[in-house]
Parts: structure tokens; sequence; C-alpha cells
């Protein structure tokens, strides 16, 4: 079993991306987004989940803006062009769940920049073990 206190583990962390835990269907990782910041436009292969722990800011979700703040749980299917936006005046702290897994194992990105660069790379990809058997 693991247990985490996700709030304490989130609001202590202040770095960008860290995943928490991988398994075989979905993955945790908390996030810090600074203020006037964003998660970026993108697009994943995978289902996610984003629950909001503190500051506020906006989800954008294939065109569609809704205000999120703490308590507020997000879902973005797969396939779905999306972005978070801080607008508050504090980091906007938020842990997500993605279904496969997105990212390596043990994964920290300090920064948003820090994180493009690894994923740009090929460098951030999640293990073969975590990923669902493909079908041909």
């Amino acid at each position: 079993m693991q247990h985490y206190n996700i709030a304490k583990l989130a609001e202590s962390s202040g770095k960008f991306r860290r995943v928490i835990w991988t398994g075989t269907h979905s993955q945790l990782v908390i996030m810090t987004v600074p203020v006037g910041g964003d998660i970026g436009k993108e697009v994943h292969h995978v289902d996610q989940h984003l629950s909001f722990l503190s500051g506020v800011g906006k989800a954008i979700i294939n065109g569609e803006t809704r205000s999120v703040a703490p308590g507020d749980l997000v879902v973005v299917p797969a396939g779905s062009e999306h972005n978070f936006i801080n607008t508050g005046e504090t980091p906007m702290v938020l842990y997500t769940v993605y279904a496969p897994a997105e990212h390596m194992e043990k994964t920290v990105h300090e920064t948003k920049e820090e994180g493009d660069e690894l994923e740009e790379a090929g460098k951030d990809e999640p293990p073969e073990w975590a990923q669902p058997e493909k079908k041909e």
C-alpha cells in the first residue's frame, strides 16, 4: 500500500513537476505552477484528472475556459487540447493522475522550461511496463 498526505506533500514540493508514484495503469504527479505561469498548451494520449489544492487559475480545455480554485477537480480526456494558467497572486498547487502514465517513473522538473526540454528530447517517456499493451 502507498499512503500519502497529498496536500502536505504537494505544498512542500515547490517543483514544477514531481512524479510521486507510477503503476501499471496510472501515475500520480504533484505540480506547482508559479505566479503568472502555466502548464503549457498540450495534448496527451492518456486521460488526466487534476485536483487543485491552493492558488487560483483558469482551465482551458478544447477552447472552453473555466476558473479553478482549491477543491476543484478537472478531467481532461485523452486527445483534448488543454492548458492551466495561474491567474492568482500565489503559486497554484495541484496533483494530477494520468491513466496510464505520462512521465518517467522518477521525474522531477524544477521548472516548466526544464520539463519542456526533456520532453522534446524524448528524455521523459513513461516506462514501457507502465503502458497498456498495444493491440495490432
